[in-house]
């Protein structure tokens, strides 16, 4: 597997494909985000182009949680729209007169998900697709458009569950709350993806995007709203409680991989685990 984060494929004039490939949790990092901005912004002059689709190389990890210790290493902010690059990305996504189709197979979580949310459709995998927004089990909280657009799709109570809980959710779950398009036995998710792209590869270009435009009329966030969550994200990474647990030994190796595949039961885990145990005197007077 490549050293690239993703891959972009041309398949037809009218469909493309992006690929995720950083193994072996599918990590955001820098570069994931360096090089999806840079094929977001060359669409952007496309005209051909009427479907996008998303997919992961790595069993198991459509797109997961951002890889918080190399926030640093994230590209700066887009020079045209000013906004933080992640932000960027899922609101030109949103926005593009292209439909953007996820074919969801694995862990989807954090800034992974919020990618997946900016998307139009999202067809998950019954048996291998789980969702959730593990932010403020780490003490931060979802800054890519979680919070803006999660409850737009699934209502604010069960937004608030999914967002102050850090939990996973399995992909029947999110089909009945209306976090993803439709979920479907693994067996019958490609044929059933690939039916829906080569329709809409098949329909007038200028109709689909209409028609897009106008849905979003009706049901986006305000851009203002996503822009604020990441400065407000930005910002709990600065503050005791993240720092505190920054600061904590990280598991390595295999252990680190568990971790991956059932993060929403360890964040429970560790939160009570840590409330069980008093604080030094000195850490708690901070």
């Amino acid at each position: 597997m490549s050293d690239s984060p993703l891959r972009y494929e041309r398949l037809t004039p009218q469909t493309a494909r992006v690929t995720f490939t950083h193994a072996p949790v599918n990590l955001v990092v820098g570069a994931t985000a360096e090089q999806l901005a840079g094929i977001v912004d060359d669409l952007a002059t496309d005209q051909q182009l009427q479907v996008l689709e998303f997919d992961s190389a790595v069993p198991d990890f459509f797109l997961n949680h951002f890889d918080l210790a190399h926030l640093a290493d994230f590209p700066p902010a887009d020079a045209a729209s000013g906004r933080e690059v992640w932000t960027d990305i899922t609101i030109k996504l949103t926005a593009a007169p292209y439909i953007t189709v996820a074919r969801i197979r694995g862990r989807t979580r954090g800034g992974g998900n919020e990618l997946a949310l900016a998307l139009d459709l999202r067809y998950a995998s019954i048996e291998k697709a789980f969702f959730g927004q593990p932010e403020v089990g780490t003490a931060v909280v979802p800054g890519g458009g979680g919070t803006e657009r999660l409850p737009r799709l699934i209502g604010r109570d069960r937004a608030l569950e999914a967002v102050l809980t850090s939990q996973d959710y399995d992909a029947l779950t999110a089909e009945r709350w209306g976090w993803v398009t439709r979920a479907l036995p693994d067996a019958e998710l490609d044929a059933y993806v690939d039916g829906v792209v080569a329709r809409l590869a098949a329909f007038d270009g200028t109709a689909l995007a209409t028609a897009k435009a106008m849905v979003n009329r009706a049901s986006l966030p305000p851009e203002g709203d996503v822009v604020a969550a990441y400065g407000e994200f930005l910002h709990t990474t600065t503050l005791p409680g993240y720092r505190s647990r920054a600061g904590a030994p990280l598991p390595t190796g295999e252990q680190a991989l568990q971790l991956e595949y059932h993060l929403g039961a360890f964040l429970g885990q560790a939160a009570l685990r840590r409330a069980a145990t008093p604080e030094p005197e000195s850490e708690a007077r901070q």
